[in-house]
């Protein structure tokens, strides 16, 4: 049997944490640009980030809705 190679569970920098479809789905009127997904991709990492230190200077190793 031949060898399969692991794919690598390390995300890059073109990695996006959204997926592309679902923004684009969610507008009725207007269009997505492309460097729309990026900036709402780095909003969103801002976002959970600042919501994990939230829950740990609460002493909490869960991040809840109210730590956004």
């Amino acid at each position: 049997m031949a060898a399969r190679k692991k794919a690598s569970k390390k995300a890059g920098p073109a990695e996006f944490i959204i997926s592309k479809s679902r923004p684009k789905a969610a507008t009725k009127q207007c269009n997505v640009s492309g460097e729309f997904y990026g900036a709402l991709d780095k909003f969103v990492r801002d976002t959970i980030k600042a919501a994990e230190k939230r829950a740990l200077e609460n002493k909490r190793k869960t991040i809840k809705p109210c730590d956004i």
